[in-house]
């Protein structure tokens, strides 16, 4: 069975934006992106270029730990591209944080992030005292 002819119009595509072309409707808008060593960063984004690193204006990083939050101005950031997990448009520069939260200062922040990372330290360090034990 031969092919239909092609229509003269051409093929029927999707609306989508060019490669590169997609991050223009992002400039001037609020976004939040999240960083491969866990940083959050909200702020407008002012530029990019083509290897996606971004240039953030007032912006600021959060810092969620149990359930204290901390929020930190961090002023004008430049990200690297290949630092970027995850991007997204915010309706309000900075949202609100469920209502179980707290918020705390950094320096407060800052002793919860230790105390949680010496309590990881510990179990992995009781963990690897048992090692010789076959738990399966």
């Amino acid at each position: 069975m031969p092919l239909p002819p092609p229509s003269p119009a051409g093929p029927v595509l999707p609306n989508i934006a060019a490669p590169g072309m997609a991050l223009v409707e992002e400039l001037d808008q609020p976004l939040v992106i999240q960083l491969r060593d866990g940083r959050t960063l909200y702020g407008i984004l002012r530029s990019f270029d083509q290897f996606s690193n971004f240039v953030l204006e007032a912006c600021w990083e959060r810092t969620v730990v149990g359930d204290k939050y901390s929020d930190e101005s961090v002023g004008t950031e430049i990200v690297r591209g290949e630092n970027l997990v995850l991007m997204g448009r915010v309706e309000q520069h900075l949202p609100p944080m469920p209502p179980s939260f707290t918020k705390v200062d950094a320096e407060a922040i800052k002793r919860a992030k230790q105390e949680l990372r010496e309590a990881e330290d510990l179990g992995a360090d009781i963990r690897g005292r048992f090692d010789f034990l076959d738990m399966e």
